[in-house]
């Protein structure tokens, strides 16, 4: 993705799984502006919806800023806390399963800090 669009679209939202479906459409209308196969467009739907429940479980009282690029190969959503770093994650933890789930979907998933962020790429072709 080397020519990411200079249209960001960026959501910022209080950290509340209630506002999971929001995330979840706003990740599939992106990539159907990408050209995503509907299948491909599901694997987003998912990845944002599990990124943004480990994003906001990281920082329940806390907002995030959601921001996605695009170009015809495909999309980076990029998860941004107010927080400096992630909690330490231990075995057993959901955001452990979070990180299994979206290193296999993502093409390329980062988790990193200062501040603490969860950047996700996905291609338009699995």
């Amino acid at each position: 993705m080397s020519n990411l669009t200079e249209r960001p679209i960026a959501l910022t939202l209080a950290a509340e799984p209630d506002l999971a479906r929001l995330v979840r459409m706003t990740a599939a209308n992106v990539g159907a502006l990408a050209g995503m196969s509907v299948d491909r467009i599901e694997d987003m739907r998912m990845a944002a919806e599990e990124a943004f429940i480990y994003a906001s479980s990281a920082d329940p009282d806390g907002a995030l800023t959601i921001t996605f690029s695009f170009d015809d190969d495909g999309v980076r959503m990029t998860f941004e806390l107010a927080l400096d770093a992630f909690p330490t994650v231990k075995e057993g933890d959901p955001a452990a399963y979070a990180d299994l789930l979206l290193a296999a979907v993502c093409d390329s998933y980062e988790r990193a800090d200062g501040p603490a962020r969860l950047v996700l790429a996905l291609g338009t072709d699995a």
